[in-house]
């Protein structure tokens, strides 16, 4: 992209249920990999690629969110808290909590997500500001935990399908996106009873041919959602300090 990105939207407003059902008790956000916060991750590479100002949405335990974050933030960055009070509902209620906040093309990703550095600069490179552009992994035999992993089936450039449930996919969602502010509009059609996700809403803009899909290639991520991805998550951070 000609144009760096300034904005970025983080989602962490859940319970993170799964954890807590084992024990762990900090928010998601704030479990420690390798030594520091699984989200000191995230925000370190935002900032590496520019971002000036991070929406973070919140909800669940948002005062203990607050005070571990804050530390985090450099000086010269812009954090501001966006609460949503309907966090018991899907991420894509999450997401609209922003809508008035962000005006051009962010970066979107979530609270308990880490990944490599370069997937942000291929995402600054390559993402068209004007559709939606979701990094994807195309090595399905590197994933963990496959059958949890939010799949999705391409054409060339482009993503025709997303759901947890697909049976014919060739990648999976690394859940690190260049959105346009169209996103919002979207995410209101596919409400249900006033509720969504964000896949409800990539899904709808994916059928208008509106999304693109870059390929991380060689690239590393994950999400941490569970104990098994928590710890899969410490020995990739581990394995790579060490490298």
């Amino acid at each position: 992209m000609k144009k760096p990105i300034s904005e970025a939207v983080i989602l962490m407003a859940g319970s993170g249920s799964r954890l807590r059902r084992i024990g762990e008790t900090s928010p998601k956000p704030l479990l420690s990999l390798g030594g520091r916060s699984l989200i000191s991750y995230t925000l370190a590479a935002l900032v590496k690629a520019g971002v000036k100002t991070i929406y973070a949405v919140i909800g669940f335990e948002s005062d203990l969110l607050r005070t571990g974050i804050m530390a985090l933030i450099p000086a010269e960055t812009d954090l501001v808290w966006i609460e949503n009070p309907e966090w018991q509902k899907q991420n894509g209620v999450s997401l609209l909590a922003a809508a008035h906040s962000v005006k051009a093309p962010f970066f979107l990703t979530m609270g308990d997500h880490i990944f490599e550095d370069s997937i942000v600069d291929l995402l600054l490179r390559n993402a068209n500001p004007k559709e939606l552009n979701l990094a994807i992994d195309r090595k399905l035999d590197c994933i963990f935990d496959l059958d949890d992993a939010m799949k999705v089936q391409t054409c060339k450039e482009r993503l025709i399908a997303i759901g947890k449930n697909l049976e014919d996919y060739d990648a999976i969602d690394t859940g690190l996106f260049v959105c346009s502010p169209e996103i919002f509009a979207y995410l209101e059609k596919a409400k249900r009873d006033g509720d969504c996700s964000l896949a409800d809403g990539v899904r709808l803009m994916a059928a208008d041919g509106k999304v693109r899909a870059i390929d991380v290639g060689n690239a590393w991520w994950q999400d941490v959602d569970s104990a098994e991805t928590l710890e899969h998550a410490r020995k990739l951070i581990a394995t790579k300090s060490n490298g």
